[in-house]
Order: C-alpha cells, then sequence, then structure tokens
C-alpha cells in the first residue's frame, strides 16, 4: 500500500475535481484506490489518496499524463472527425458504448489518454439532460465549434513541455493558457467585471493550470457538482476523514467521494460549498466560476 498527500484549495472546485481526478487515474492505473481531504490543520488542507501496491500514486499518475498521447473517439459510421483541429480520430468498435448518442458535432466526442499500457477516457460533457438525465458540468463553449479531445491534446502538451515544473509545483503548475476546460477559476473572468476584455489586447495572455483542468475532467467521469436552480449556481462537498476514537486515518473508497462532490448526504464529515458562475461572453455559451462560498460544515 502507498499513500500521498497533496495540498488543496477546497475553494477552489477545480482543485477539488482534480482530487477525484487522481483518485480516478490512480483506481486505474494502481488499483484499490481510496482517499479523503484532510483539514484537520485548517491552515493546510490536504488530499490523502491510497493505493495498492508500492508505487507512489501522484508520481505514477502525473508520469502517465507526461508520456500520454491523445485521440478523440468516434462511432462507427460517424462524419464527426477532429483531424480539422490535429488530433487523431480512433473508431469505436461496434460493441463500446457511448454516454449519449453520436453528437450533433465533433466538439463532445469522447477523449482518450493512452500510452502502450493504459487508457483513460475522458467523456464526461457527453452527458446531458435529454440522454442520461444529469448534468454535464460543460463550462467551456469553443470558438468554432473546438472539441474537448483538443482542449485535452493543448492542456497535456503544456504539462509535457515541462514536467519538472509540474512534478514541483503540482496543483499550482501555470502556465500561459488560451483555453481551457473553465474548471480553475484562477485563470477566467468577466470582461463587464474587469472593465476590458483580453481579446482586445494581444500582449495580455491568461495563466491557466493545465494540470488542475486535465485531473478536474477526469474527476467529473463519475461524479458532478450539484446544478441548483439555473446553470449558473452549483453546490460541490469535500468528503472528509472520519471521526474514530482511536485516531485512525481510514480513506474511503470511490463512490462515496463519487457522491459526496454532488451533495449527496453520508455520515461522515463533509465540507459544502456553493459555486456561482457567469457569462463571459454571450449568455448561454461559456460560462466562467466567479464565487464561491462554504455553505456549511457537518
Amino acid at each position: 500500500m502507498a499513500e500521498a498527500r497533496i495540498p488543496v484549495d477546497l475553494f477552489n472546485p477545480g482543485q477539488v475535481f482534480a482530487c477525484l481526478g487522481l483518485m480516478e487515474a490512480a483506481d486505474i492505473l494502481l488499483g484499490d484506490a481510496t482517499g479523503a481531504f484532510d483539514w484537520r490543520d485548517e491552515s493546510a488542507p490536504a488530499f490523502i489518496l491510497r493505493t495498492a501496491g508500492a508505487d507512489d500514486p501522484l508520481h505514477t499518475v502525473i508520469d502517465f499524463l507526461l508520456t500520454a498521447q491523445v485521440d478523440a473517439l468516434s462511432p462507427v459510421n460517424s462524419k464527426n472527425r477532429t483531424e480539422k483541429w490535429d488530433v487523431p480520430t480512433a473508431t469505436l468498435p461496434n460493441t463500446a458504448p457511448l454516454p449519449a448518442p453520436d453528437p450533433k458535432s465533433p466538439a463532445t466526442l469522447p477523449a482518450r489518454l493512452f500510452t502502450e499500457s493504459h487508457t483513460i477516457i475522458l467523456d464526461y460533457w457527453m452527458d446531458g439532460e435529454e440522454h442520461t438525465g444529469r448534468d454535464n458540468a460543460k463550462f467551456w463553449a469553443g470558438s468554432g465549434g473546438y472539441p474537448g479531445a483538443a482542449l485535452l491534446r493543448d492542456a497535456i502538451a503544456l504539462m509535457q513541455a515541462e514536467p519538472q515544473r509540474v512534478k514541483g509545483e503540482l496543483l499550482d503548475f501555470a502556465v500561459p493558457q488560451s483555453s481551457s476546460f473553465r474548471l480553475d477559476w484562477r485563470r477566467d473572468y468577466i470582461p463587464l467585471d474587469t472593465g476590458f476584455s483580453l481579446n482586445e489586447h494581444n500582449h495580455i495572455t491568461t495563466v491557466g493550470y493545465p494540470l488542475v483542468e486535465v485531473l478536474a475532467a477526469i474527476g467529473l467521469t463519475h461524479a458532478r457538482p450539484q446544478r441548483l436552480h439555473d446553470k449558473l449556481h452549483y453546490r460541490y462537498a469535500a468528503l472528509g476523514l472520519p471521526d474514530l476514537p482511536n485516531g485512525e486515518t481510514v480513506l474511503h473508497p470511490p463512490m462515496f467521494l463519487r457522491a459526496a462532490l454532488g451533495c449527496a448526504e453520508l455520515p461522515f464529515p463533509m465540507r459544502i460549498f456553493q459555486m456561482q458562475l457567469n457569462w463571459p461572453g454571450q449568455a448561454g455559451q461559456a460560462r466562467a466560476i466567479t464565487h464561491v462560498y462554504e455553505e456549511t460544515t457537518l
């Protein structure tokens, strides 16, 4: 059994989602992943992750991302392709299921991270209430139909260009990033609030957090924040360590952390947050997280 501990800002939804993504990826790569958020030291909250075997789960996941290739997955007989954006498209076999019907455009085709030995598929953006009854938490829109697979490819390329910084800075690894999944709110802004649009100033480039974005996208595979009354208000929760009389540190299997993210009632310590979003451009397109506050502590 191996354990990793990663600092996390619980008021950054992307980092909380990323911790779930770290757990999901480690479960695929190493097996028997368990985890929990630890805020016993309020000045240094962290996510604890354990996996089977002796390999460090954090290093294993990062090494996978730093060597992985990216492509898009398209159903048999689909006309949707992503070569236009220099992302290869692989055809799924007839027996491979999709979480939704073949999309209307290549923008929401599933994306695949793969090496010779392992594969991780990202497809949360395919979900829709009309097909699955689930909110897909798709905050990006994509100019000109820019697909999720291309956003993933771009983020992975930024990481692979500076591997040592990724390993040293982890969730604080920051580089100029022109587009993202909009899951880490440190990159985004609302032009009306800022007073100007960066699109009018070519010499200004936004700084993004590609490791957070990739891990957060993986984290949304089996879990979503709870959408409230409209597409601009959500709740999410971090699942803490069980309070045991002997002080033993017992972690949770993935199913509990997934349920907790959507604010399901569980008999364990939880911290619940609300996040508000706004439209950085035209309403109904991309969304940006603007405010996060803690709702309650159970």
